[in-house]
């Protein structure tokens, strides 16, 4: 039984993402258009299309990767789909920061900005960190990278509610857009550090 209730915890918090990711996607596909437009989106679509797939991927199927009960009931799985996720996640990094420097004028400024660029980077570094480590067996090393590259690709389900938050208590001004999206990142982040360092000891 406790098997279970990280990848339920982990699926419910990008439920929401990857429901409005679907959407997108439906409107994209010529469905009904039930979000805000985005210019920028229906100028050059292939970036957001890559993005949503390869999230939904990585985030559904990624939450079943943690839980020890299944890694070891399911070793042959889990090195089989560690691969598909490793390739999955560096699409949602590349495209991520691809649209970060391609798409101009998206909320939060400069600031903004910089923090995706960060983010995708330090998010495809982490992968490649845990793909090498477990490629010379070292599983503590590979597991802390990995925590930490799933962490960050969670953050759209955290900034739910970041971004929430920070519009009701300061507004909508790219400062608070900036802040509030870059509060859900961290949290994550120390969330996985905390999981990392509990492990270790």
């Amino acid at each position: 039984m406790r098997t279970w209730p990280v990848p339920a915890a982990m699926l419910a918090l990008v439920a929401f993402p990857l429901v409005a990711g679907t959407l997108r996607l439906v409107e994209l596909a010529g469905g009904p258009v039930v979000l805000p437009q985005n210019p920028r989106v229906d100028a050059s679509p292939a970036p957001v299309i890559v993005h949503v797939l390869a999230a939904a991927t990585y985030a559904v199927t990624g939450a079943f990767q943690f839980p020890a009960r299944i890694r070891r009931a399911h070793p042959a799985w889990h090195r089989r789909t560690g691969r598909v996720l490793v390739v999955a996640g560096l699409a949602v990094a590349g495209s991520g920061l691809w649209m970060t420097l391609f798409y101009a004028g998206a909320p939060g400024g400069g600031l903004l900005w910089a923090v995706r660029i960060v983010v995708s980077t330090a998010m495809g570094a982490a992968l490649v960190l845990g793909f090498a480590a477990i490629r010379r067996r070292d599983i503590p090393t590979h597991r802390a990278w990995m925590i930490r590259a799933y962490a960050l690709a969670l953050g759209a389900g955290s900034q739910v509610f970041t971004q929430g938050v920070g519009e009701a208590v300061f507004g909508t001004g790219e400062l608070s857009t900036a802040l509030s999206i870059s509060a859900g990142w961290v949290l994550n982040l120390a969330v996985a550090e905390w999981i990392v360092r509990r492990s270790r000891r």
